[in-house]
């Protein structure tokens, strides 16, 4: 031995190593920030606002006695358009409310039925009460990727002229339906 010492080797910093760190923390200030913005995130806007309403050809519910869902529905009548299946818990939740604007006939409800069983169906109306005109089903989902629904339920407003005018996406509230789905109603109803 030579009579030094052996020091153990100093490691070197290497700032690529906060990289990944850096990453994080930026998307995670992305994220809060959206979340903490306070925009709505019911109020998805749609390229289908102003435009013609889908070309849509549905078959009724079994066993409901009403007529399947026609887009040459839409023309010269303003209708509320409700996309819902029966396994949907906020379809369950938001159902009062559309059993409320039912009772206004100044409008026709329609409803799009999406990949739902039709006895499913059939009992969700039995168990809740039945607000629609119009029931059209879509067993495939064909349809609803057509209106460009994200899930359900969604809320379409189509004008006299077969234009959408409105889509809220997400259960309809009493508060919703106040705020932002009746005045969209009263202006579809006043257009000439």
């Amino acid at each position: 031995m030579t009579g030094q010492t052996e020091t153990p080797s100093r490691r070197r910093f290497k700032p690529i190593l906060l990289l990944p760190l850096a990453i994080f923390l930026g998307l995670a200030g992305l994220f809060l920030s959206q979340l903490l913005s306070g925009r709505d995130i019911s109020a998805i806007p749609s390229a289908l606002i102003g435009q013609d309403a889908p070309e849509t050809n549905l078959p009724p519910l079994e066993g409901s006695n009403l007529p399947g869902l026609d887009s040459s529905q839409f023309e010269g009548q303003v209708t509320l358009l409700n996309v819902f299946a029966s396994w949907c818990v906020p379809c369950r939740e938001e159902h009062p409310v559309l059993m409320g604007l039912a009772q206004d006939k100044r409008f026709v409800m329609a409803a799009l039925n999406y990949k739902d069983k039709p006895e499913n169906a059939r009992r969700f109306f039995g168990e809740l009460g039945n607000p629609f005109n119009v029931i059209g089903v879509d067993e495939n989902g064909r349809a609803a990727i057509n209106w460009g629904v994200y899930g359900v339920p969604e809320t379409f407003l189509i004008d006299k002229d077969g234009k959408i005018a409105f889509k809220y996406v997400g259960p309809l509230t009493p508060q919703t339906a106040k705020a932002l789905l009746l005045p969209e109603i009263e202006k579809a109803l006043a257009a000439d």
